[in-house]
């Protein structure tokens, strides 16, 4: 498309349109893990320190109590303070629109939303360095798809109109991995990269795939320059990676010192203070492997698209098949293109970095989530949200796809076959306009019967 911004303005003002109404609507605290989350920033505004993980900040019995009876007056969330482990940027943030607003949830929610929309742009950004700024034809359309893709699906809007670190974290991803990108020549953009990582590594430690991802870029520009300019990759590292560390060693010098050698992740105290939660192998032991493997394939799709308030408000079952359908028919878009580009080379370097970065990336964050479920039980699709931008691309090249492919067979009807160019700009733009009404009838449908008593 020649001037991207009107579509892309249109997708932003809708994801915004939908999300301010899943921020207004939503009954207060049901978005896992919000309580734990404001009593942080609470923490911070009323004692001006960072709060301090304690055992008795998880209690399971009482957690199920409150999901269980839906938050009630009389049930104060003042001991959900589990995530007080969190490295400190966003609530940091967070604390000034708590002070400005004295402490009223929706503002804090709306926040979000708006880092949320930050996601969103740079998604579309990402995508335009990997097919090119100066991309035509089919290809120009895949930076809004993948845009349009991210904004609306269901789950990930509920995730940023609430209050977590979710939003700031795949803000940061994406701010990243666009630098990250641009980066196509030694010493271009390095300064910037190294503060963007910094910020990453006190967000969220979910963030850090950003690390082995700009080592895999240096690795790339060493194989571009030759073996011979070691000192240059070198010097770059220096420079990404020093102020990225210099962040760092800050929030983990903290931990350090209130943790303990060589807790600096505050990984350690975390599992302390939660272990009541349910663990894999207290699972396979009491449902057999097979049984855990189907719980955690069928939960973590269904809260990928959609399973709300602390994962106790599923939708119709006629509505995850026909996202199972639709999941099936990108997947297999995607695959044919790719199997298409590859015999036929017709992949610049450009893109084929743009392809290994994206797809580093979403392998290292599903293996974080893969990793974290072999201890605990904590199938959550959104977990996965940190790789969206490859999982955007991945979709928008499916739907790009599926329109050739309905192209072709229009070229075959006479009557018709004059609008194949129309189709295929526009096809695949509706199953974005039907996951946004999706969004919409999930609210309506689902969460607020379920959630409003």
């Amino acid at each position: 498309m020649n001037n991207p911004k009107l579509p892309l303005a249109v997708i932003l003002l809708a994801y915004l349109a939908l999300g301010l109404q899943y921020a207004a609507l939503t009954p207060a605290w049901q978005v896992p893990d919000e309580p734990a989350h404001y009593n942080y920033i609470r923490h911070i505004v009323e004692t001006g320190r960072l709060p301090i993980l304690q055992i008795g900040d998880y209690d399971q019995a009482y957690l199920s109590r409150l999901t269980g009876e839906y938050f009630p007056p009389d049930l104060p969330v003042d001991p959900v303070r589990y995530e007080s482990w969190q490295p400190p940027l966003y609530y940091l943030l967070m604390t000034p629109v708590f002070l400005l607003f004295h402490g009223a949830l929706l503002p804090l929610r709306l926040f979000s939303l708006f880092l949320g929309a930050g996601v969103i742009v740079f998604a579309f950004l990402v995508v335009r360095e990997v097919v090119g700024r100066d991309a035509v034809g089919r290809d120009a359309a895949l930076p809004l798809l993948a845009a349009g893709f991210i904004a609306f699906i269901p789950q990930h809007v509920a995730m940023m109109a609430g209050v977590n670190n979710d939003s700031l974290s795949e803000l940061l991803i994406a701010i990243g991995l666009y630098f990250i990108l641009r980066a196509n020549r030694l010493g271009v953009g390095n300064w910037k990269l190294g503060f963007v990582i910094g910020l990453a590594l006190v967000t969220k430690v979910a963030a850090y795939v950003l690390v082995p991802v700009a080592a895999v870029r240096l690795l790339l520009n060493w194989q571009r320059v030759g073996w011979g300019e070691w000192r240059l990759v070198v010097r770059q590292g220096v420079i990404v990676f020093g102020i990225a560390l210099a962040f760092g060693l800050l929030f983990w010098g903290r931990n350090l010192a209130v943790y303990g050698w060589p807790d600096f992740l505050a990984s350690a105290r975390h599992s302390l203070v939660v272990a009541e939660q349910p663990r894999t192998s207290q699972w396979a032991a009491q449902y057999g492997s097979a049984e855990v493997a189907r719980r955690f394939l069928v939960t973590t799709f269904q809260s990928f698209w959609g399973q709300f308030g602390w994962m106790g408000v599923v939708m119709d079952r006629r509505v995850y098949l026909a996202l199972l359908l639709y999941s099936i028919g990108l997947a297999v878009g995607a695959v044919a293109t790719l199997s298409r580009q590859s015999s036929r080379e017709a992949v610049s370097s450009r893109q084929r970095d743009g392809v290994i970065i994206l797809s580093v990336s979403g392998l290292l964050t599903l293996a974080v989530y893969l990793s974290y479920n072999l201890d605990f039980v904590q199938h959550q699709g959104r977990y996965l949200f940190p790789a969206l931008i490859p999982i955007g691309l991945a979709a928008a090249v499916g739907l790009q796809q599926w329109a050739k492919w309905a192209a072709a067979a229009m070229r075959r009807l006479p009557h018709v076959s004059r609008f194949t160019a129309q189709v295929e700009i526009l096809l695949p733009f509706l199953p974005l306009a039907l996951m946004a009404a999706l969004c919409l009838f999930a609210l309506y449908r689902f969460i607020l019967p379920a959630l409003v008593l």
